[in-house]
C-alpha cells in the first residue's frame, strides 16, 4: 500500500527538523565540540591528555596475559597430542584391518579344509557297510552322530539308522527334526 505524496514529504520533513535539532542540541552542549575537536587533533596530542592507567591496572591485564599465554600453550600441546593419537589410532586401525583380513583369508582357508575332511569322512561313512556303520554310530554322541547322517544320501542314512538301538536312533531322530526349528523365518 503506497502512502499519498504529500504525507511521504510530511514524514521527511518532520525526520530533517529531529536530527536538525538533534546536532544543533549536541552543539549547544558541548560534546559536539569536544567530538570534534577530538577527530580533527593530531593523534599524540589526544595520548597526550590521557591518563596513566595505575599500577595495579598494569599488573593486572600482564597477569591476564600471562594466563591466556599459558592457557594458549597447553591448547597448543593438547592439540598436538592429540594429532599423534589421531596418527597413531589411524595406523593401529589400518594394522587391525589388514590383519582381519588376513585371518578372514585363512578362517576361509581353514572351513574349506574341515569341511572338504568332513565330506571325506562322510563319504567314508556311505561307503561302510551299514551294520558296521551303525556299530560305529552306537559308540558316537547323537549329535555328532546326526551330523553325519544330515550329510548323507537318504537311503545310506536309513541303513545305518535301522541299525542303532532304538533309543539313539530316536536321540539321533529328534536332533535331526529339530536342526532347523530354532532358524528365523522370516
Amino acid at each position: 500500500m503506497k502512502m499519498p505524496r504529500r504525507s511521504r514529504r510530511s514524514v521527511l520533513i518532520i525526520l530533517s527538523l529531529l536530527l536538525a535539532f538533534g546536532g544543533a542540541f549536541r552543539l549547544a552542549s558541548g560534546a559536539g565540540l569536544q567530538v570534534w575537536s577530538m577527530a580533527t587533533a593530531e593523534p599524540s596530542a589526544v595520548l597526550v591528555n590521557c591518563p596513566i592507567p595505575p599500577a595495579a591496572l598494569l599488573e593486572s591485564l600482564a597477569n591476564r596475559e600471562a594466563q591466556v599465554k599459558a592457557q594458549e600453550d597447553a591448547a597448543a600441546d593438547r592439540m598436538a597430542a592429540l594429532t599423534l593419537s589421531d596418527q597413531a589410532i589411524t595406523q593401529r586401525l589400518a594394522e587391525l584391518q589388514a590383519a582381519e583380513e588376513a585371518l578372514k583369508k585363512t578362517l576361509a582357508i581353514a572351513d574349506g579344509a574341515s569341511e572338504k575332511d568332513l565330506a571325506q569322512l562322510t563319504a567314508v561313512y556311505e561307503a561302510m557297510k551299514p551294520t558296521d556303520a551303525a556299530n560305529l554310530f552306537q559308540t558316537m554322541s547323537p549329535d555328532f552322530a546326526a551330523g553325519f547322517l544330515a550329510r548323507m544320501q537318504p537311503a545310506s542314512a536309513a541303513a545305518i539308522l535301522t541299525g542303532l538301538k532304538p533309543d539313539t536312533a530316536y536321540e539321533v531322530s529328534v536332533l535331526l527334526a529339530g536342526r532347523n526349528a530354532l532358524v528365523p523365518k522370516n
